[in-house]
């Protein structure tokens, strides 16, 4: 699907299909955005081509994974970025890659499936933007899709406090390996936004001939995703942190509810030791054992059995052992 947006000099604004790449070629001082979702290979490479777009640029475009990242050429600016189809607050996310193809007049966006960004900002007025300059388009829309994704992690950061007090209070495996999953994903977009992060500190460090730092406004909208990319990596930085505390928590309350059974086992263990030592010693099947005589021999070891156990329990619960 091929969508445009043409923005004529006289500042009026039209949406549809590839029949406005003809208009906008007559029309020296108009500028168009193209879209293509889900086009072929050959029919982005065709369009790219006659865009004069740089070989290497539509091959480091077309690859199924690359990371994102800015090249300067000398017709255009590619921005490769990875954008989001879904996202929700369980850190299920279905990324893609979004490449932006940014010229003095036009701006030409390509990704595999829906883009929710891009959605959006065709929804709304993308005229203003592109009549100001493509690359603060381009711009706009990676505002949009970093907005997604915080919107996302700020609603994780409930689902996370629910967690931690859940794990507080009757934590177990399943728990445990909700977290670990959710440290998993975390890596995998904090990854993501390092390498958008990377992205805009060269854009406002950088001058690129069609995102030029000269400009204020657009120097101002780089400034905007960058310090919305550097909250976003500072999140999932913290998210994962929390995640790492909570499974270090619940692995010290499992050791200690251990060393507690195992002290309980060790204290009953230590008093019936010596009655198995005196149930043993008069177990013996000697002809002579001088007690064995005693009339009242029976109760008397009964008598220093439950005198050591009595003892034993007394010296454990001064301890505090029971």
């Amino acid at each position: 699907m091929i969508r445009t947006l043409l923005l004529n000099a006289d500042g009026h604004s039209h949406t549809g299909g590839e029949e406005f790449i003809s208009h906008w070629r007559e029309q020296t001082d108009s500028r168009i955005w193209i879209d293509m979702q889900g086009e072929s290979l050959e029919d982005q490479r065709a369009l790219l081509e006659a865009f004069d777009c740089h070989p290497l640029a539509i091959i480091d475009a077309q690859r199924e994974r690359h990371p994102p990242k800015i090249e300067d050429f000398e017709t255009h600016t590619l921005i490769l970025y990875r954008g989001i189809s879904s996202f929700d607050a369980e850190l299920n996310y279905a990324p893609q890659q979004v490449a932006f193809f940014i010229g003095e007049r036009y701006l030409i966006s390509l990704h595999p499936s829906l883009a929710m960004s891009i959605d959006r900002m065709q929804g709304q007025d993308g005229s203003k933007l592109l009549a100001k300059s493509p690359g603060q388009l381009a711009m706009k829309i990676m505002h949009l899709s970093a907005g997604f994704y915080l919107e996302s992690l700020l609603e994780f950061e409930t689902q996370l406090s629910d967690l931690e007090d859940g794990l507080i209070e009757a934590g177990n495996d399943s728990l445990m390996k909700r977290i670990i999953s959710y440290k998993s994903r975390l890596v995998k977009m904090r990854r993501v936004f390092n390498y958008h992060q990377a992205i805009t500190q060269e854009l406002m460090a950088y001058d690129y001939d069609h995102l030029p730092r000269e400009d204020a406004d657009t120097l101002h909208a780089v400034n905007d995703v960058h310090e919305r990319f550097e909250r976003l990596h500072s999140l999932t930085q913290m998210y994962y942190d929390i995640c790492g505390d909570l499974v270090d928590g619940y692995i010290s309350i499992s050791s200690h509810q251990l060393n507690i059974t195992m002290r309980v086992l060790t204290v009953i263990t230590a008093i019936f030791v010596p009655l198995g030592f005196l149930a043993g010693l008069y177990g013996m099947n000697f002809a002579y054992i001088p007690e064995l005589g005693y009339r009242y021999g029976y109760f008397a070891l009964l008598g220093v059995m439950g005198l050591v156990a009595t003892s034993l329990i007394w010296l454990f619960r001064r301890k505090g052992w029971m």
